[in-house]
């Protein structure tokens, strides 16, 4: 079993939501990333989406662009996202890390030594944003030959058939797209959230993650009622910009964000 699966069980047992927070690796510097990550954890994340810095993000607001930009200008590749990840597995061999990104870095690298890499260093999953489930055997065969789980998005625009193809690809849990944007755009509307929660439920047991617009306690509260898990990034993304010039700041307000959002998520439960 995997760590996600493991640690999605455990926290159904407990009648708890996953917390999937999400950062950029390498911003504002590549020396904090770890440091942050295990401040997470700290804070009450289950489960931590660690972003591979691209030129291009197509499917992120500006927000987390920015983000990507600021660890670029310090050079952060792929393999040096990898080894963030070797370093956190130190101390921290429990919490599930997925890698979020774009496929031209693991093009680059191929498939299959991404995935060993990958594995090798701790990670246990990937989103690959931009490469579709039809497109996706490759990479999701060279994934699961080394025990990682290919994460995939829903959106509110994917209809039966395409969620059945979603749930036939996906491995780990689905990252339901809460809104039509990018992320950090728009304003949820919880009705529509549940709606189509339980519209992917009709064609998998899988875990379902909620994200993209996820902006407060209230908001992460809310979803945990109906979902299984919540992610945020761009609420947690701009607290690490608007510290930037102040490295030694970020953890403490990444902090306290995350636990606003764990003991009101713990509160609904």
């Amino acid at each position: 079993m995997s760590r996600i699966a493991a640690r999605f069980d455990a926290l159904k047992a407990q009648g708890r939501t996953a917390l999937i927070p999400f950062i950029t690796a390498g911003d504002p510097h590549p020396d904090v990333t770890v440091g942050l990550m295990h401040d997470l954890v700290d804070a009450g994340a289950d489960i931590i989406e660690l972003g591979v810095p691209f030129s291009d993000p197509m499917a992120d607001g500006p927000v987390i662009q920015r983000a990507s930009e600021r660890a670029l200008a310090h050079h952060v590749s792929l393999g040096d996202v990898m080894d963030m990840v070797r370093s956190f597995r130190e101390t921290d061999a429990d919490t599930p890390v997925i890698l979020m990104g774009y496929l031209n870095p693991v093009e680059v690298m191929g498939y299959e030594n991404f995935a060993r890499r990958a594995a090798q260093a701790g990670v246990d999953g990937a989103l690959t944003v931009d490469v579709p489930p039809e497109e996706g055997h490759d990479l999701i065969q060279a994934l699961r030959g080394q025990g990682l789980d290919a994460i995939y998005l829903a959106a509110p625009t994917s209809h039966r058939q395409r969620l059945e193809m979603i749930a036939e690809a996906a491995s780990g849990f689905i990252y339901y797209v809460s809104l039509k944007g990018v992320t950090g755009s728009a304003n949820l509307v919880l009705e529509d959230v549940e709606k189509k929660l339980a519209e992917i439920r009709d064609v998998t047991d899988m875990p379902l993650g909620v994200g993209f617009g996820i902006k407060d306690a209230q908001m992460a509260a809310a979803m945990a009622r109906i979902a299984d898990a919540v992610v945020v990034g761009s609420a947690l993304v701009s607290r690490v910009e608007a510290n930037a010039s102040k490295p030694d700041k970020i953890g403490a307000e990444l902090k306290q964000l995350l636990q606003e959002m764990r003991q009101a998520m713990d509160e609904v439960r």
